[in-house]
């Protein structure tokens, strides 16, 4: 525990709680980063890990990216996350998540919860019998469209930083994981008549990309050395590593996956590469914008995807600092997200309106 406790020093970490209830088999972490701007606002992932440390190690890892999105986006909240240990296919039930909410209430509001990997909109119904803390449900939607959408409008801009213009139509973009975020964002892409390459592990995603936008598909492990303009992971974290860094044949990497980056280190190797490397929390903010807007309250559809709007100016507006002050483009987001996270949550990035 000792570790832990010096990375939540050394990380800026608030809290970091091990949830248990052995009347259902609950086991998982609820991990607050950061509460300067505001409650922190987070999804709750339900993932076979490999171990209990692997899981704390994820919640850790996406509690202190919400907490950079979430200022990226301009939005006054904080970061937090939360993993429930188990095989979302197999070991669901309405005790299992109640149990949970009742978890998430004893924080008292610091941590607001929502969807993520592994967990639906009926999921978040079961939280909700015992917490007001949370956002989603059947009665609201999903967020997975309006992530989707953001990352279209980012890849739009990386299309100008490496193309000269934000047409992606003739281009090819190969998508790692088509569930809902990266189905939504392959019909975005075909509406524009780019091509697609598509892999996920449940075949049944795969045929039906096949069907709808004519993708072609590929084995799990090939993604990566598809010759394409786009690398696009919208699956699990950690997709470029030190084996896939090397093996990309791709312009850019940009897609809705948290963590892209394994390690720090891969930004350096992607730039020597001359791969352009959209910075993720930034990319992917529009669930979180959809999320956090239906949270406060009145908000529109169309204001809503307004504010969404401005992820590609904000894209534009990394991508020009990093030329002109040799900063790679995540160096240049993350310097962003702490200068945000030590003011007041208002304000914004020059060039964004």
């Amino acid at each position: 525990m000792a570790g832990y406790l010096a990375r939540m020093a050394e990380q800026g970490f608030e809290e970091v709680v091990l949830v248990h209830d052995a009347k259902t088999g609950l086991r998982g972490a609820i991990a607050i980063h950061s509460t300067a701007r505001g409650p922190a606002l987070g999804g709750t992932r339900m993932w076979v890990y490999p171990s209990e440390s692997a899981a704390v190690e994820d919640v850790m890892c996406l509690a202190r990216g919400m907490s950079y999105k979430s200022a990226a986006a301009e939005l006054a909240l904080g970061g937090g996350k939360g993993v429930i240990i188990g095989d979302p296919s197999r070991d669901k039930s309405e005790a299992l998540f109640r149990a949970y909410g009742r978890f998430v209430e004893k924080m008292n509001g610091r941590f607001i919860t929502a969807a993520d990997m592994g967990t639906e909109e009926n999921d978040l119904d079961s939280i909700r019998l015992e917490t007001d803390h949370v956002v989603g449900g059947r009665a609201v939607g999903s967020p997975s469209p309006f992530t989707a959408y953001g990352v279209w409008k980012a890849m739009k801009a990386c299309a100008v930083e490496v193309f000269g213009s934000p047409d992606l139509e003739g281009l090819c973009v190969a998508v790692q994981g088509v569930g809902s975020v990266g189905r939504a964002l392959c019909q975005h892409l075909a509406d524009e008549g780019a091509r697609l390459i598509v892999t996920d592990l449940d075949r049944e995603r795969v045929r039906m990309a096949e069907e709808l936008w004519g993708a072609t598909a590929v084995e799990s492990d090939l993604i990566y050395s598809q010759e394409c303009d786009f690398f696009a992971p919208c699956a699990g974290g950690g997709a470029v590593n030190r084996d896939s860094a090397d093996r990309l044949r791709c312009r850019i990497v940009a897609g809705a996956a948290n963590n892209v980056l394994k390690e720090d280190e891969l930004g350096t190797v992607l730039h020597e590469r001359g791969i352009l490397y959209a910075p993720d929390y930034v990319a992917n903010a529009g669930g979180l914008i959809f999320v956090e807007f239906k949270r406060q309250g009145g908000k529109s559809e169309d204001e809503t995807r307004a504010h969404i709007d401005l992820i590609e100016g904000r894209m534009k507006e990394i991508f020009r600092r990093s030329r002109e002050q040799k900063l790679r483009p995540e160096v240049v987001a993350n310097m962003f997200a702490e200068e945000k996270m030590r003011q007041e949550p208002e304000g914004s990035l020059p060039g964004t309106q």
